[in-house]
This record gives structure tokens, sequence and C-alpha cells, in this order.
């Protein structure tokens, strides 16, 4: 069996990784690249910093590895979703790219679901017009950049760019198109409705494949820059969380994953299509064929630790750096002596907006409920309650929708904490299992590919024979108890604190306006 490539064309690097066909990582390797904010609420990359990065990974994972190109079977592809990718007749890029955490658009979101209204819009793509989104993007260009809008030719998304640079060929999968606010997801194909109502060329968007489909063959060109050899396989691939679902083995219904990174993200694969009424839980296609899925994100989940840790964590760094330990750990050492609940210390972490349930880019965070009794420790660990209790909001719609939940499989940087394990399990009140597979969605990228080359009959089989349970956690009775009080708490703060939250941010937008003249 040959070995696999799988690569994932993230926001701020290119991650490679390369598996053998038992599914044993052999090598990953990382190429960072930087984005740019040129204007307050914009992000926009360029797209050749991808491709390059792209080539450096490659080359790496293979010289790390002492594999010949030759002996990669096929490669899988996973990124960032959402990007906005412009090329002209000639495959030329037309401008950087609009990325994911972009928010210029919310005229356009408003256009969108004035024009085709928020019911209908629900049923066919599962999902609400968000600023986020791929649609929204298109028409910011129709209206902000004519120039540029009559140029276009094709539509694509990061890691599908890359698919062109490797292969010539203008393809995408289901889970990624899912992003977009273009696929009928139901029916795993573009939706004539939306387009004609948006006005958008069909001509102008990329074919639709399942995510283990072969979508072409690194050109003669493509293999120089590349590493690879002239003729590799490359499959369709997937967004980055349902590629990342593959590489936990999220790939049957009863399985649940939280992703504790920067963001978090709940994901629940779903045998059928089914919808959150109000659309506060994103829905899209699986990489798995035939399947979907259900997905909750709070938006600053380690980004909000991070920022403590930044902040108010300067003692732990020093002390960390002394001792040639982790800051974090340090920090959650001191957390531990803090009870459950904080003694009614309360964190939001809507550092940056939030995603799930409160679709609002004007949710702040903050602490709620200090007193003089208050110390670091109670603080740190409010921090870590604040996280995991806007998770369980993700897991509770996720219940209330009929998805059955089985077992939770906890992966991400957050994840190797025990300490915060336990959390999950105590505010949960589930088992919270680990995997040994830990490179999550370049990991996927690779199964897929193994998958698409023949190496094994379904993704359902990669990930049996490749992805193995490593630790389990059992909710803690009392513990339970104490956050079932103040979990409802912590519920009431968004709403409590909506309106004046909201007359913040417009305040400080007004400023900075001011400022710009």
């Amino acid at each position: 069996m040959g070995t696999c490539l799988g690569l994932d064309v993230g926001t701020t690097g290119a991650k490679a990784v390369l598996i053998n066909g038992d599914g044993q990582v052999l090598s990953t390797a990382t190429t960072e690249y930087p984005f740019a904010t040129p204007h307050p609420l914009w992000a926009e990359q360029d797209p050749e910093v991808w491709w390059d990065a792209t080539c450096q990974s490659f080359g790496q994972v293979l010289a790390q590895s002492g594999t010949a190109a030759r002996q990669v079977a096929a490669v899988g592809l996973t990124g960032q979703m959402h990007g906005l990718v412009l090329l002209d007749q000639t495959g030329k890029v037309l401008r950087p790219c609009i990325m994911w955490n972009d928010q210029r658009t919310g005229e356009q979101c408003a256009a969108i679901t004035e024009a085709m209204g928020l019911d209908n819009l629900l049923r066919i793509t599962g999902n609400p017009a968000l600023t986020g989104f791929t649609a929204p993007k298109i028409l910011w260009v129709r209206d902000n950049e004519p120039k540029v809008y009559q140029r276009i030719a094709h539509i694509l998304l990061p890691k599908d760019y890359i698919r062109y640079r490797l292969t010539g060929e203008f393809a995408t999968d289901v889970s990624d198109a899912s992003g977009m606010l273009l696929l009928d997801v139901g029916q795993r194909r573009w939706s004539p409705e939306i387009m004609r109502e948006l006005k958008i060329p069909a001509e102008w968007l990329p074919a639709v494949h399942e995510s283990p489909e072969l979508t072409g063959k690194v050109t003669a060109s493509a293999a120089a820059d590349a590493g690879l050899a002239a003729g590799t396989p490359v499959v369709a691939g997937g967004g980055d969380q349902a590629a990342g679902a593959v590489g936990t083995g999220t790939v049957a219904q009863g399985i649940l994953s939280v992703v504790l990174g920067t963001s978090g993200v709940v994901f629940a694969h779903s045998d059928h299509y089914r919808v959150e009424e109000q659309g506060r839980l994103h829905a899209f296609c699986h990489a798995v064929p035939g399947s979907w899925h259900l997905m909750g994100v709070t938006l600053a989940a380690g980004g909000s630790f991070r920022w403590y840790r930044d902040v108010l964590g300067s003692a732990e760094i020093q002390d960390a750096v002394s001792k040639g330990a982790d800051p974090y750990e340090v920090l959650i050492e001191g957390a531990k002596a803090a009870p459950e609940g904080s003694e009614g210390l309360l964190f939001l972490p809507y550092l940056s907006g939030e995603r799930t349930p409160y679709p609002d880019p004007y949710a702040r965070g903050g602490f709620i409920g200090l007193s003089n009794r208050h110390g670091k420790g109670h603080l740190t660990r409010a921090v870590l309650e604040g996280i995991t209790y806007s998770l369980k909001d993700c897991v509770g719609l996720m219940e209330a929708a009929g998805v059955p939940i089985n077992e939770v499989r906890a992966s991400g940087g957050g994840a190797k904490s025990p300490f915060w394990r336990q959390l999950m399990a105590d505010i949960f009140n589930l088992e919270i299992i680990t995997l040994d597979a830990t490179d999550g969605a370049p990991f996927g990228a690779a199964l897929l590919a193994a998958v698409g080359s023949g190496q094994f009959a379904s993704v359902e089989e990669a990930c049996a024979a490749t992805i193995h349970i490593a630790d389990r956690m059992e909710p803690e009775a009392e513990s339970v108890g104490i956050y079932q009080d103040y979990y409802p708490i912590y519920q009431q703060l968004y709403s409590a604190l909506k309106e004046i939250n909201h007359t913040i941010s417009h305040t400080v937008e007004a400023a900075q306006k001011k400022d710009l003249r």
C-alpha cells in the first residue's frame, strides 16, 4: 500500500501530513504565511503564498521521511472554508482572497436574506446568510469592485485553488461547497434557485464531487514545483472541519466531536439532512459520501485562554520560562485551587463576537460576579468554565435538534489538558474520549486520499483501521451538580447584556471611523 499526502491550506500556514498504508504519520511540515487587514473588519490573503507554502511543505515531508515522490499514491486537500478566490479567463488571480474571518459583507447578507427569505435560505442551504460565507463576498465585489467583477471567469475556495495549481482542474467537494451559501445542501448540488436570484453564472462555479472522489492528476509543470510525481491522483478532499472530523473518526451517527483550538467547534455526524429550526447550527454536507453534519462554533475558545495568558498571565509566563514549563499548565495549576463554579465568578468568551448560539458580531466578553473573594485562580478557572459553557450551548442545540450523542471525542490544543477534559465531562455531563490521532484536518485529508486511491473501501473503514481511543474521562457527580446550578445563570447573561454590548461596539466603531478621517 502506498503513502498518501494530506494538505491543510490553513489561515496562517500550509500543513502537510504524510501517512503510510496503515495510517501511521511518517512526517509533518508546516510553512507559515501572514494575512492582511487593510481596513477594519477586513481579512485578505494572496493565494500565491498558499502555493509557495504548499510546495515547501510537500518537499519537507518527503525529505524528512525519505519518501520518493513516485511512492505517493494520492493527495488529499483540505483548508480554510468560505474564502473567495476569483480568477479570470486565463486562470490569473484577480484580487486577494477575501477570507473566512472577513466581516465586511453585512449589507450583502441582509440583501440575500431579503431576496431569498430566511426560511427558504435555511431549507436550501441549511444556514442563514453570515458575513463569513462566500456568496455575500461575491456580491460585495459586484457592488464595490465592478471592474473586477466583470472579469470573473472562475470562483474557487482556498484549497481548490491549490487543486487548480496542481491539476489544472476546477473542482470542489460537497463539504467545502456547503459553506458558500450557493449549494443545495440536501441535494448535494449547486442551487439553481439561489444562482438565479443572485445572478451568479453557473459556469463560474467548479464541478462538485464527493470527498474521496478523484478530481485530477498532478501536471508535469506542477510536479516540478511541488516535488511530486506527474500523474499523482488528487482527490476532492473536504472543508477543514469535515476533514478534521474524518481525522477524529467522527463518521457515524452518535459520535460528537469537540475541537478546542483558537475557536471551539462542536461537530456531529448525521445520516440525513437536518436543519436547526432557527439556523443557529451550521448544516453542511459531510466528507463521508451520502451523509451530513451539524456544527456549532465558539469563535474564541482557546483564543480566550490565549488572550487571558497574554494580558493577565505575565507572572505565570515568567514562572514557566524559569521551569521550562508551558505557561498554560502553570495557569491551570492555579485554577485547580479554585472551587467548581469559581464562587460565582462567570466569564463570557465573546472576545470576537459570537457564532453559536448567538450569530452576533457585536457580542462582547466579560467577567461577571467579581468580588473581593476572587483571586487569580478563580479568574483562570472562570475563563475555562465560560468557554466550556459556551461549548455546552452548542451541545444543547445538537440534542434539541434530535442528534443522538453516544460519545464525545475531544481534540485540539485545549484537549491536551486533563483538567480541561474533566471540566468538559462535568459541564457536559458526558464521557470525554481522546484519540491517538492528533493531526486533525490534514490527517483526515490523507485518509480521504487513501480511500480515493483504493486502499480502503470507504471512509468509515479507513477511520476504523487507523484511529484508536487513547483515554476516557467520566463526569464526577458532585461537580456535575454544581455546574447544573451555574450554567442556567451563564445562559441568561448574553440576553441581559446584549443591548449594552451593542451600544459599546457601535460607540467604538464610530470612534474608529472618526480616527480614519
